[in-house]
């Protein structure tokens, strides 16, 4: 029997019942580790008195969300997305995720949080029907709390980038502001008039468009994504419910959605994605680029792990047309609290050469993201100032 055969055997018939063949290593060990959370019938465990027990296997509600979302993880990692499927339909029955999805009431006995509303997202495909409201009820409570937690911040911090962008170097006389000339030019003080001669007024244009800013978000579907998508789907609400912005929502996986018009309800958004599937990125930013209006206007944020499954090389060319354009453009590798994403290393330096700066940030920070990329900083050097490690240096 060929090693790939007995490989194939070992992953089949699982460690218990396979004592005589090798262990397994890497990736292969992760699957099994997989398979067997999900269909071991029992293993022994053992106790006080160093008796061996058979382990009872079940599904608490507590501790077992965030177990479920790295469970879930794991399988969109290392099997295809039809295999993906059936054991997402088997843990509804054998990990007790059925009744938890049914049962209103086991749902409000727990703490909602980003975990549980990526595991249940991940398998939207198969909740049923009659099940979905009482899915939508949990998602519901995560994201409004999440509003309120980052909303107020978000526009307060955009609001202020637009006034500061908006102001002018060569005000009328109405419209210069006084405080800010004065500070603008303390080393021009004279102190023989004892005053400050201004070489530089600074103002606010009387010039107030209907809209300020042009906001693409591009969100990458797969599967390790997930808690991404969430947060991503609250700032995405956020944003579009400001009048001065204008804003775009994208969601991709080998096809591009565009839920621009789903923007009003986060959980409209987060029951529209699908996670999990192949990734076609460049294809994605082809479809941005067609809503690209005002290049100098627009920003464009793509939140991906940058692992392309299309074509590479013209999806970097895309995004350095873009920038050549004058959009600002950023790639997200993450945004959730963990902060340390898995992601394409090559493809981040090769963005980071055409001028597009790739990293991680949290919910907190992304309101400050935003407020740099309107005012066109330099979004490297205020990675750098808010500690946060670029995945490559922009050249």
């Amino acid at each position: 029997m060929t090693d790939e055969r007995l490989r194939r055997w070992r992953l089949v018939l699982g460690g218990d019942a396979a004592p005589g063949f090798e262990p397994l290593e890497g990736d292969d060990a992760a699957r099994d580790s997989a398979l067997g959370a999900l269909y071991n019938r029992g293993s022994t465990t053992g106790t006080r008195d160093n008796k061996a027990k058979p382990a009872v296997r079940g599904a608490g509600l507590g501790g077992s969300a965030p177990m479920v979302a790295r469970w879930l993880g794991d399988i969109r990692t290392y099997f295809p997305t039809s295999v993906v499927r059936v054991m997402q339909s088997d843990a509804m029955e054998r990990l007790g995720l059925r009744q938890l999805l049914l049962e209103s009431e086991l749902l409000e006995a727990v703490e909602p949080d980003v975990s549980l509303v990526a595991t249940l997202i991940a398998l939207n495909r198969v909740i049923p029907d009659h099940s979905r409201e009482t899915a939508r009820t949990v998602v519901r409570a995560v994201t409004a709390e999440l509003e309120r937690r980052l909303a107020q911040k978000t526009r307060s911090a955009i609001a202020g980038a637009l006034n500061r962008a908006a102001r002018s170097r060569r005000p009328k006389p109405a419209d210069v502001d006084w405080g800010r000339t004065v500070l603008a030019n303390l080393r021009h003080y004279q102190p023989a008039y004892r005053t400050v001669i201004p070489e530089r007024l600074v103002g606010y244009s009387r010039r107030q468009p209907s809209l300020q800013r042009d906001v693409i978000l591009a969100i990458d579907q797969s599967g390790s994504m997930a808690a991404s998508v969430v947060y991503a789907s609250v700032f995405s609400a956020v944003l579009a419910s400001m009048r001065s912005l204008r804003t775009r929502l994208v969601v991709f996986d080998t096809k591009v959605v565009d839920l621009t018009e789903e923007l009003d309800d986060p959980v409209d958004i987060l029951f529209a994605t699908q996670l999990g599937g192949g990734t076609d990125i460049n294809q994605a930013v082809g479809y941005c680029a067609g809503l690209v209006e005002r290049p100098y206007e627009t920003i464009m944020v793509l939140l991906s792990d940058l692992i392309e499954g299309g074509l590479p090389g013209e999806f970097v060319q895309r995004m350095a047309a873009l920038v050549d354009a004058g959009v600002v453009a950023v790639a997200l590798l993450a945004l959730n609290d963990d902060g340390s994403p898995a992601y394409d290393h090559a493809m981040a330096a090769a963005l980071a050469e055409v001028g597009v700066a790739a990293f991680a940030c949290t919910p907190d920070q992304f309101p400050d993201l935003m407020a740099a990329a309107i005012e066109r900083r330099d979004l490297g050097r205020w990675a750098a100032e808010n500690r946060i490690t670029t995945a490559a240096p922009l050249s």
